[in-house]
Parts: C-alpha cells; structure tokens; sequence
C-alpha cells in the first residue's frame, strides 16, 4: 500500500470526527453509556407475564415450542394444585427454557399463545460467558411479584425496555389482520394493568414524518 492511500485513509476518518447530520446533530453516541431508542417492534428478551392478581398467564400447553423455527423453547405442562393454583387452567407450565444460541427473535411464539403469558421486551444485550447462561429457564423468565422482568447479571437494562412488550404484534396477533390495530387486545398484566393498544403502521409512519 503507498503512503498515499495511507494518508487518504486517515484524511476520511478525520473528515468524519466533525460528520453532522441533516438536523445538525452528530450520529455517533457514546454507547454503552448512551444508547439510542429502541424501535417499537424492536423484539428481545422474553418474558412470561402474569394476571394482574398474580397467578401465571402460561397454561404450559406448549404451543409455543411447536411454532418456534429455531426448536429453542421447550416446554412441560403440570396439573394445577387444586387448593393453590399457579395458573387459573387446568395445567400450568412446569417447566419452561428458552435457548437464546438458537432464538431468532421471530416472536411466532407470541403469536401462537392463547393466554399471550409469553411476550418480548426491548432488551437484547446479553454478556453470556457459558452456555448455561444463555439457556433460560422459567424462574428467570417469569415476571417477579409486581410484574417486572427479572433483571439478571450479564443484563444490560435501561428505563422502557420493558414497556410496549412484542409491540405490533400485540396489535395483529389474533388474527394477523391491521384491522386490530388501535384495539385493546390483551388482558391486564401484573405491573402494568391494561397496556395501551398499538396504533396502526401507516399511523405511525405519518406521526413519524409529522415530527421531522
């Protein structure tokens, strides 16, 4: 390499340091200690929820594990405790794993639960250093007792990453029809009561150009 493309390689990444956008604003954060907002139909870690009395949403029918493309949840389903209940069915979820080496973050298990106990936050930085970590089991992915995600060690959280859970598909999953867009869809959730509906995609984009 001559010496003149050298210097023609430095003088790009110095003509950089001042780079602005359109807006004035420079791009570049100072990530891990800024990060910038998440999209809304961002999907990532996921959460089983609970009712808002607090008993378990799962009814461990599996259908979850039988959508997922990737094969990385695997589910067993046990008969409720007749005088204490973890789930208001007839079975619960005995165990629950879910194996983030395999997951593709698709959300079809979003879509494939009746009782929506499974959804996806925002969080999607993991600092896995085995395997073991990395394979989630349902103590760990049940919600705690006032309905937040439980945060673990080589989690990296920040405010709002567990609001607006599985976003559009909250709005579609019943059908996978628009029409139910702007439609409350889903039962109240330990924590968060009745979450607000998704507005429709055309909605956003028009909000979105609105405010530029």
């Amino acid at each position: 390499m001559s010496m003149l493309n050298f210097f023609k390689g430095f003088a790009v990444t110095f003509g950089k340091l001042n780079h602005a956008t359109k807006s004035g604003k420079v791009v570049t954060t100072s990530y891990p200690k800024e990060k910038r907002d998440k999209p809304l139909r961002l999907h990532g870690r996921h959460v089983l929820n609970r009712y808002d009395d607090g008993m378990e949403k799962c009814i461990g029918c599996e259908l979850c594990a039988s959508v997922c493309p990737a094969n990385c949840i695997y589910v067993r389903g046990a008969d409720n405790d007749l005088d204490q209940p973890t789930s208001p069915g007839e079975r619960f979820g005995f165990i629950y794993e879910i194996n983030y080496l395999r997951c593709i973050h698709c959300d079809l298990c979003v879509e494939a639960c009746p009782t929506q106990a499974i959804t996806e936050t925002k969080l999607f930085e993991f600092s896995f250093t085995d395997r073991q970590q990395a394979i989630y089991t349902k103590e760990e992915l049940v919600v705690d007792d006032t309905g937040k995600p439980k945060h673990l060690p080589w989690e990296d959280w920040r405010p709002g990453e567990d609001e607006f859970t599985s976003a559009w598909m909250r709005a579609t999953s019943p059908s996978g029809a628009a029409s139910y867009a702007g439609k409350v869809q889903w039962t109240p959730e330990l924590g968060y009561g009745t979450r607000q509906p998704e507005k429709g995609q055309s909605e956003q984009i028009l909000e979105t150009e609105g405010d530029q």
